[in-house]
């Protein structure tokens, strides 16, 4: 009769193991990602490619140079961004990378979390958006580029802004409700720096 009670929690921690395990169904996914990287380097080198037949075989528009530019800052900034994605989701929701004391390891990397992540993707987000709007700004003598059209991109645009400016501030709110810890006091995770094999 003893032994009933501790059967359902035994079915509960292989239950809750096995969801925790889950988290690895969301690897394929940044291994996408990372394929998503390489063609992005593939674009970008097809462009520099265009860029130097036209800088180097011909006298093209200043404003041409500067489009294939900006489109390559472009093409920088969406895999900086994929990189962010890569790396930090996958520390953050699947397992931890340790790589601490790394040379390279990105200095956010250390402090990261979901709403750190969620800030900085915002971030980056603002950045493409500033370029494809100067694109459209630099294109605006065009007859294809309406006034309606540079509108709607300028509000797409600041609502990116506040959008980013909020969750930062939400963030900062979820920061100072946190309680403080005490000089020897240590966060959860840095007491217990490794994870499990699972």
């Amino acid at each position: 009769m003893a032994d009933k009670p501790a059967a359902p929690r035994t079915a509960l921690r292989r239950i809750g193991y096995v969801m925790f395990l889950s988290r690895w169904i969301q690897v394929p996914l940044y291994l996408g990602l990372i394929v998503a990287q390489v063609v992005y380097v593939w674009r970008f080198m097809l462009e520099l490619l265009h860029l130097a037949q036209l800088g180097f075989g011909g006298t093209p528009p200043e404003t041409t140079v500067m489009l294939i530019v900006l489109g390559l800052v472009d093409v920088v900034m969406i895999s900086n961004l994929l990189i962010m994605v890569i790396i930090g989701g996958y520390e953050t929701f699947v397992s931890r990378l340790r790589i601490e004391g790394h040379p390279d390891q990105p200095q956010w990397l250390s402090h990261v979390n979901a709403n750190v992540l969620k800030v900085k993707l915002a971030m980056a987000i603002i950045g493409i958006s500033s370029i494809h709007l100067l694109q459209i700004f630099i294109n605006a003598a065009r007859p294809a580029i309406t006034d309606r059209e540079l509108i709607w991109k300028t509000l797409i645009h600041l609502t990116f802004v506040v959008s980013a400016l909020a969750l930062a501030w939400i963030d900062r709110i979820m920061e100072g409700s946190r309680p403080h810890l005490g000089s020897g006091e240590r966060p959860a995770e840095m007491q217990h720096p490794q994870r499990g094999a699972a």
